[in-house]
């Protein structure tokens, strides 16, 4: 199913993904137009020809006109949003975000909003080191994953329009997930991922680690240079599925270490031959 090319598309947030969905939703030839609280967020991204409407406020003109909805706000900015302003989308709104953990999110929107609009949940897995819409890039969408997260409460048609933006976003892969399982696979790739490259960065107090270090330690960190607000909220936010992998990590991590202790070589290589193999699939799939 494509997206019927005359549906105009609205964008709440104006950060990096959010910006990033409309350059790419732009050269596709859809009409893109956005809401964020920063004048200057607008500005930019009409003069750069991002979108072709803005608004600091929520423009009621701009939810009429508006087929799709896309929320590319922090998790808590968005519950708030819904709570004061979902009662203006007109029926038959469909609605998606780009929200890194599910639980506590989807229902709450789903239960939220009026009858006859349609909340679809969908999670964008790319993105960069830096935020804003000034960096807005929609190259970062190839070659990356695109998860649609739908409920019972969802229709075939909404599912299916949400996988096609994800392929007219540029996506090479586009998944379906429910919202539990999501949640433990974001918990185990993305956020226990940023979490061990926070803590390697913060075990070591030498003030001058960047004059020694090789390739290993710099693509290993490369996420240490992180966005505090938004992480530690997608922490606490799925804080007991974390906590179950970083406890699986650690009893991975424990057995090198006590391989190491000992000496035990064979052990310690029938880790890293099991770590090969498993990190071949992912080359096979580049």
């Amino acid at each position: 199913m494509l997206i019927d090319p005359s549906k105009k598309i609205l964008i709440v947030g104006l950060g990096l993904l959010g910006g990033s969905y409309a350059m790419a939703l732009k050269k596709k030839g859809y009409s893109v137009s956005a809401i964020d609280i920063k004048e200057s967020s607008i500005n930019y991204a009409l003069e750069h020809k991002l979108i072709d409407k803005g608004s600091v406020e929520v423009d009621k003109s701009l939810l009429d006109e508006a087929d799709i909805i896309v929320f590319a706000l922090y998790p808590h900015t968005f519950l708030k949003w819904i709570d004061d302003y979902a009662h203006l989308i007109k029926k038959g709104t469909i609605l998606t975000d780009v929200t890194g953990v599910k639980g506590g999110v989807v229902s709450y929107v789903q239960d939220a909003i009026p009858e006859g609009v349609e909340f679809i949940a969908a999670h964008p897995m790319a993105g960069r080191e830096v935020s804003s819409v000034e960096n807005s890039d929609d190259s970062i969408f190839k070659g990356a994953n695109f998860i649609v997260v739908p409920t019972e409460k969802n229709t075939f048609s909404a599912i299916e329009l949400c996988k096609s933006l994800g392929h007219e976003l540029g996506f090479k892969d586009v998944s379906q997930l429910p919202v539990e399982r999501h949640d433990e696979m974001i918990a185990f790739l993305s956020q226990l991922t940023h979490c061990i490259a926070v803590s390697l960065m913060c075990a070591n107090d030498d003030p001058n680690l960047e004059k020694y270090t090789g390739d290993s330690f710099r693509d290993l960190t490369r996420i240490a240079n992180i966005n505090d607000e938004m992480w530690s909220e997608l922490f606490i936010s799925n804080r007991e599925v974390l906590l179950t992998q970083m406890d699986k990590y650690k009893s991975a991590f424990d057995k090198l270490y006590k391989c190491i202790v000992k000496g035990d070589r064979e052990e310690m290589r029938s880790m890293m031959r099991l770590s090969s193999e498993r990190r071949r699939n992912f080359d096979k799939k580049l």
